[in-house]
């Protein structure tokens, strides 16, 4: 049988009734999908029929027992570490004109790592590092035309 969930209930922060914690894997371009089919880390199938994104940790069902919650899986990334405001504009624009989707955060900025584009970015002078991260876009690049 399949749990169907059309809502996240909560935000999983904390565990203090000491309830079973079952999991549900996604990957960061899943989180603006409405209809997915995952099973959960107990083995249970969960079908997903939600109006708003995935957030790690958030919480799908709650019971006396257990609660089931989303988990992001971490991704590689590249980091750009910026210096200053026109770096910053220039690495969005950089990974903006590749319809990449971007992390912005204060410092840097990061992008799903591809080898073409953080080896463009290195050539372009950016100070680039590859890592392990959980992967959560500010924006996504939709695409577009030029004609």
């Amino acid at each position: 049988m399949v749990l169907i969930v059309e809502r996240i209930i909560g935000q999983l922060r904390e565990n203090p009734a000491g309830k079973r914690i079952d999991t549900v894997l996604y990957e960061w371009f899943e989180q603006n999908s409405r209809v997915l089919k995952k099973v959960s880390s107990a083995g249970e199938e969960i079908g997903l029929r939600l109006d708003e994104p995935l957030t790690d940790g958030g919480v799908l069902f709650e019971s006396e027992s257990r609660i089931i919650a989303l988990t992001l899986l971490p991704c590689e990334v590249t980091r750009v570490t910026v210096f200053s405001m026109e770096e910053m504009g220039r690495a969005c624009f950089e990974l903006g004109n590749r319809h990449l989707p971007i992390a912005v955060r204060e410092k840097f900025v990061e992008t799903p790592y591809d080898a073409p584009t953080f080896e463009y970015l290195r050539k372009s002078g950016f100070t680039c590092e590859k890592r392990t991260a959980k992967f959560t876009p500010s924006v996504i690049v939709r695409g577009h035309s030029h004609g």
